[in-house]
């Protein structure tokens, strides 16, 4: 039987609707003044949280306990977990009580973010990826060879115009931080040119296809391992080349793989990332944006642990390549990145801001007066 509606009936769904408007209209209309509070940088911050509070519902409650996972080798032990900890006491300012747990099995984590036993987690830039392109690029191979740049675009991933670009799907980037130069240690110092580099086993990790398509490239043989057995098949011997942060020279013990011929070629291939993904259903992007704040704020405090890592590099390790192996090298990295963006891997409004920041920096750079990314 069909149904039919009066002319009565009608008009009383419209009035319903119209009523509902009246409560609806002035309601997101409030809402949009208070996010507008709490992205506005230049209010005081508690005035920022009481508005990010109303707007959320979410209020200073000392039983609610987000767990917030750290991946670190090493564990409790480990400097990353450190220089997490540090981090801590400036989001407890924001009315939430955090419970840091590390895991030395960065894969083992993700899954468990995946599951929601973890509200957020703490991963590397190349694992970040698979929650956010457009953040997870931000560790695309060459895409940062000076520190300073990385200190610009982490700056411009904490401004709130950034805020929309830090949520993907159901999780949300509640922070991004610099974890240092990355390099390639060899163990035979003759390989200071691509050419040499022909034939070598390069250990490659399983989940970045840019290493090994660039390793391939130029005829050395990729060697499949996840990030925990890599620097130890180049100490045993297994791999002869290995890409590694070098502020994990010493806590890696990257010594016993270089010795006695090997050594540290001389041109960072970028500069990686830490990344605090959190759950959008328990960390909305509001909340997540004084986090990001706060981690921009600790950049200076954060790089010089890392420098002092670094700093532990002996002068003897470096090989410097020849100038023409310089540019052949950016030539090859960028040519990865535009296959890698063209099969969605890496994100092009990503690798567009990059190459400004680049060229910003340095606009002498070919890229520069044409650009193809």
């Amino acid at each position: 039987m069909p149904v039919r509606f009066s002319l009565a009936q009608g008009m009383g769904r419209w009035c319903l609707l119209a009523i509902g408007l009246l409560f609806t209209l002035p309601a997101l209309a409030n809402d949009a003044q208070l996010r507008q509070q709490v992205y506005d940088q230049s209010l005081p911050l508690s005035e920022r949280v009481e508005a990010m509070q109303a707007l959320t519902g979410l209020e200073p409650d000392p039983e609610r306990v987000y767990r917030v996972c750290i991946w670190d080798i090493f564990g409790r032990s480990g400097p990353i977990f450190a220089a997490a900890q540090d981090q801590r006491s400036k989001i407890i300012q924001y009315g939430i009580n955090v419970e840091m747990v590390p895991y030395t099995s960065e894969s083992v984590m993700v899954e468990e973010l995946k599951s929601g036993t973890c509200d957020a987690a703490l991963m590397s830039g190349l694992r970040a990826r698979l929650f956010n392109r457009y953040t997870g690029t931000l560790d695309s191979i060459g895409g940062f060879p000076e520190r300073s740049q990385l200190r610009l675009a982490l700056q411009l991933m904490a401004d709130p115009r950034s805020a929309e670009r830090m949520v993907s799907g159901n999780y949300v980037v509640m922070g991004v931080a610099p974890g240092g130069a990355a390099h390639v240690f060899v163990n035979d110092r003759s390989i200071n040119t691509l050419a040499k580099a022909s034939g070598k086993r390069v250990v490659v990790l399983d989940y970045d296809p840019t290493q090994a398509r660039m390793i391939a490239g130029v005829g050395a043989t990729p060697v499949v391992a996840d990030i925990v057995n890599a620097p130890n098949m180049f100490n045993t011997g297994v791999v002869d080349v290995l890409a590694a942060p070098l502020a994990g020279y010493e806590v890696l013990e990257l010594h016993k793989g270089m010795e006695p011929d090997g050594g540290i070629i001389d041109l960072p291939l970028t500069h990686i990332t830490m990344q605090l993904i959190g759950r959008r259903d328990i960390i909305p992007n509001e909340l997540a944006q004084f986090v990001r704040e706060a981690f921009y704020d600790g950049f200076d405090q954060i790089i010089a642990r890392v420098a002092e890592e670094e700093k532990k590099v002996p002068e003897r390790w470096w090989i410097s390549i020849p100038e023409q192996d310089r540019v052949e090298y950016e030539r090859m990295m960028q040519e990865a990145r535009l296959q890698l963006r063209d099969e969605g891997y890496y994100s092009g409004d990503m690798l567009t801001l990059q190459r400004k920041i680049r060229c910003r920096a340095d606009a002498s750079r070919q890229e520069c007066s044409n650009p193809v990314e």
